[in-house]
């Protein structure tokens, strides 16, 4: 006879959570999420099954405020990052892209991926500075506060101080806070050059920004993780790159696309880079899925824009797919959403009226 009477939970399940204390249901509804995903056999989706079965809902962590930087070499998906300054010091310094012009189309492609300032290429899976300056540009101005709620490597921020925009920079991963504040680490001699602006960061949950309140930002730049395709902290609870399950996925991140639409100003722009992948023979249209929950929550999409991939055209890339039965993705989706000043209802012919359920 089942000791819990769960949904979904067999006996094996059952007797590893006995073994390891949780021998009745009041322990189980005391548990943290996490140290039951950290037994052997759970992992994120069994764990949030058994979360649903307890009427539990899951906790995201307060944001907490990081001041101090601690110029030390981080780990992201085991590979070693080193401070941008010892990683480009063999190169001239240029504050800024000696050649820069605003795109005008819906089709960007930019073969260099731009290293000006202290922009690198270790982060993988992290945006052009040819992008975010583009977004920055067309939907910011001067002294505007821009969040980016996912920020990886630092590519928004640090763009932000080049454009004189304050930022607000929010990862789950420690390591990528410190690898942020590393970037925002700029030559003091070039100081005179740049429009004073502020930066925050924060170590914290996309899905919980409770320290920003409502309609308080004036935009939204960032590039989040396509489910499990780069694991960047395997090691941090709540990365969301670490859920496989792409129903679940989907679940948890409605909850940050709510939090983003909390914050951000009524007629203020979200601008969300996403790509699709490949699961074995078949096409997964993760930026449709995701576009459309966007629409749900109430944003309008102002633009899709089309950004070509470069590094796939590798001879390394092609080789190691030459053989698989599906062509290669060469291309992300780039959502510019509104937050409109008015109730959706009111708006005639919206995209949002193609995805109502």
């Amino acid at each position: 006879m089942s000791v819990f009477d769960l949904r979904g939970i067999g006996p094996k399940k059952e007797k590893t959570l006995v073994e390891n204390g949780y021998d009745n249901r009041e322990k189980l509804m005391d548990a943290n999420f996490y140290d039951i995903m950290r037994l052997p056999g759970f992992g994120y989706t069994i764990t949030c099954n058994l979360w649903t079965s307890l009427n539990r809902n899951l906790d995201y962590p307060n944001m907490t405020e990081v001041v101090e930087y601690t110029k030390n070499d981080v780990m992201i998906e085991n590979k070693k990052v080193v401070p941008w300054k010892q990683y480009k010091k063999s190169k001239n310094f240029v504050l800024q892209p000696p050649e820069y012009k605003p795109q005008r189309t819906t089709v960007w492609s930019f073969p260099d991926r731009g290293d000006w300032a202290s922009h690198t290429s270790q982060y993988r899976g992290n945006w052009s500075p040819w992008v975010v300056r583009n977004i920055i540009e067309r939907y910011s101005k001067l002294g505007d506060v821009v969040l980016d709620p996912m920020v990886g490597g630092g590519t928004t921020p640090v763009e932000c101080k080049l454009l004189g925009r304050n930022s607000i920079s929010i990862d789950i991963n420690p390591s990528a806070i410190q690898i942020t504040k590393d970037r925002l680490c700029l030559p003091d001699e070039y100081s005179e050059e740049l429009q004073f602006s502020e930066h925050k960061t924060y170590v914290g949950d996309v899905r919980n920004l409770n320290l920003i309140a409502d309609d308080t930002i004036d935009l939204i730049a960032t590039h989040p993780p396509y489910t499990n395709i780069i694991r960047y902290a395997p090691c941090v609870d709540g990365d969301l790159s670490q859920i496989t399950d792409y129903k679940l996925f989907f679940k948890e991140y409605r909850k940050a696309i709510k939090e983003m639409y909390r914050v951000l100003k009524p007629g203020a722009y979200c601008a969300v880079l996403i790509g699709d992948t490949h699961n074995k023979s078949h096409y997964v249209p993760i930026s449709t899925k995701m576009m459309i929950d966007y629409l749900k929550e109430g944003f309008i999409l102002k633009e899709d824009i089309i950004k070509k991939e470069w590094n796939c055209e590798s001879n390394r890339y092609l080789a190691k797919y030459a053989g698989a039965d599906f062509l290669l993705t060469m291309h992300e989706h780039l959502f510019i959403f509104e937050k409109p000043v008015c109730d959706i209802n009111s708006l005639k012919n919206s995209s949002l009226d193609f995805f109502e359920e």
